[in-house]
């Protein structure tokens, strides 16, 4: 691993990371920001997905998230949304392919050589993590923004007992209904639409649910709206009774100034549960 940047930030330290990746067999980069109370031991853990087309440089750039998670003890990773390179396989549209990696194991070609963003963050990034920065891998929540709201959605529901919470903004709620999820999880996982299920987050609510609490955010004025289809996540909940808020707020979009007004409430929410 190889330090790429580390600035002070609200007393603490934000730095940029770069690895060899087994997973997606690339070199991946993360930001990862350690509030003042790690000088002191490790620190429970807030992951942040991004959405599409982002790197991991977005949301460590704009969501104004450090300064909440400092006073609130908290470490940040904010790990990329896909594998990079010169031979990693590209697509020229801004959902498929470097930037949209769908946080799934592709299994088609040409994107299985390199896309195991699963692998890579249920199991590498958390191993390469602990092992070099003062984390409490026992205390981990998930969060993240569209994309990212899907991959943490999923990611919390099929892995029972890695996290204590979880919240998205604004997720891909229901990828196998819509034309942001169709798409790719044909061209990532094939045709067998039953494959794609343990992608989906609202079936995965229907059928698992979450072993905690659950807060989701969406803007009614979001201009992917229809794509996102964040009713069949709230039906869902409802049905299922699971513990959480789905809240729908008037005006805002789907833009970082929607993240950056509703992050307090997110790092709160995620502190409640891993100070418990």
């Amino acid at each position: 691993m190889r330090t790429i940047s580390e600035n002070r930030c609200f007393e603490g330290v934000q730095g940029v990371y770069a690895h060899s990746s087994t997973s997606t067999g690339c070199d991946m980069t993360f930001g990862l920001f350690l509030p003042p109370d790690a000088q002191d031991g490790p620190v429970p853990v807030l992951w942040y997905l991004s959405g599409l087309t982002c790197t991991h440089e977005n949301a460590m750039s704009k969501a104004g998230a450090q300064a909440y998670a400092a006073e609130a003890g908290i470490a940040l990773i904010f790990p990329d949304t896909s594998p990079r390179g010169d031979d990693v396989a590209d697509d020229e549209a801004y959902d498929l392919g470097k930037g949209a990696g769908f946080y799934v194991n592709a299994t088609q070609d040409p994107w299985a050589k390199h896309f195991k963003m699963w692998d890579y963050l249920a199991e590498e990034l958390p191993a390469v993590v602990a092992e070099h920065f003062a984390l409490d891998m026992e205390r981990q929540a998930i969060t993240g923004h569209s994309m990212g709201g899907h991959g943490a959605l999923t990611l919390a529901m099929r892995q029972p007992g890695r996290f204590r919470s979880v919240s998205a903004f604004a997720p891909i709620a229901q990828p196998t209904h819509s034309d942001w999820g169709r798409k790719q999880l044909n061209a990532y996982l094939g045709p067998d639409e039953g494959a794609w299920l343990d992608h989906d987050a609202t079936h995965l609510m229907t059928q698992l649910g979450f072993d905690g609490e659950v807060l989701v955010d969406q803007g009614d004025a979001d201009q992917f709206l229809d794509l996102l289809r964040p009713e069949a996540l709230a039906q869902a909940m409802a049905a299922r009774r699971q513990p959480g808020t789905f809240r729908m707020q008037h005006g805002y979009d789907h833009s970082y100034y929607f993240v950056a007004s509703f992050i307090p409430d997110h790092i709160d929410f995620h502190a409640q549960a891993l100070w418990k």
